[in-house]
Formats: C-alpha cells, structure tokens, sequence
C-alpha cells in the first residue's frame, strides 16, 4: 500500500509541530526543514486546521502549532482522513461507493485477503499516536534543524589518570 505525497505532509507537518513543542511555526520553517514545497503545505495546513489539529495563528508574529489534542491522535486516524481512496483493487467500493465488475467475484479469495491487509495495515497505524512517533525529541529537533545538539564529551583530568564520574 502506498499513501499519497499530501498523507505524507499531513504526517510530517504534523510530527514538526509535536517536536517543536511550544511556540510557533510558519509553513516556511516546516518546508525548509522537509524540503518541500510552500504551495503543497498550505493546503494540507489548510486541511489540519479546519480538522482541529493544527491551530493558526494569524498576523506578523502568527504561526502554526498544534492543536491540545493532536498529540493523542492515531496515524491510523490521520492516514483515513488525509487518504482519498482505499479502494486497493477495482472490486474495492471506492469513495462514492462504486466498484468495477469483475467477472470472478462470486469465487475471489484474493479480494478477501487484500481486505484483510489493509485492515491489519490501518490496525498497525492505529497503534501508534503522534506524539509517540515525535520521540525522541532531541535527535529529531536537530534533523529538523529546531535545535543543534551538542555532544557532551567528557574532559580528561589533569595528570593523565583517570577520575571517577559524579
């Protein structure tokens, strides 16, 4: 199964906003950590906004973050509201609830198990919330270039022996 590019912004505006954490983002800060297109987020901002997950914040100093809920919310939940189409197979029902004829649909067993894994696969996303998948913070603020992580190494002690750590 493969989700669309807009699933996947959803997910990645989405895990920015949790590793951010407090105070604001612009859809410039999100798409210069991802490398994608301005154009492409506003309307997946636009989306998570009118769904309650995103909060935005209009004006000079406005800005993005995430809605108090948000980080409750299941990748299974998000992936079914971002995806338009499950229909993984013509017999599938699609969104208006039409499915193409298929002349051994009386006997498919196929169609069975493709049902089966996309449930298991929704099951799996189901499992997991956003603000699980934004942990651990630290390394994922440094990729996202929210933060710069400075390695503490310790420093040696005079005379060459060793010392313990406190």
């Amino acid at each position: 199964m493969r989700l669309t590019d807009y699933t996947d912004y959803s997910l990645r505006v989405l895990l920015y906003l949790a590793v951010r954490g407090e105070g604001l983002s612009t859809i410039r800060d999100i798409s210069d950590a991802y490398g994608i297109s301005k154009n492409h987020l506003m309307k997946v901002v636009q989306q998570l906004g009118e769904l309650g997950w995103v909060e935005t914040v209009r004006g000079r100093n406005g800005g993005l973050r995430l809605a108090d809920r948000t980080s409750a919310l299941t990748v299974g939940e998000i992936v079914r509201a971002t995806e338009s189409d499950f229909a993984l197979v013509g017999c599938f029902p699609d969104q208006q609830g039409e499915r193409r004829a298929c002349v051994i649909t009386s006997q498919c067993r196929l169609r069975g198990a493709l049902e089966a894994a996309r449930h298991a696969f929704l099951s799996e996303l189901d499992r997991h919330t956003i603000g699980e998948v934004a942990q651990p913070h630290g390394p994922l603020s440094a990729l996202l270039g929210l933060s710069s992580v400075i390695p503490i190494v310790p420093v040696a002690p005079a005379g060459g022996g060793s010392a313990p750590l406190a």
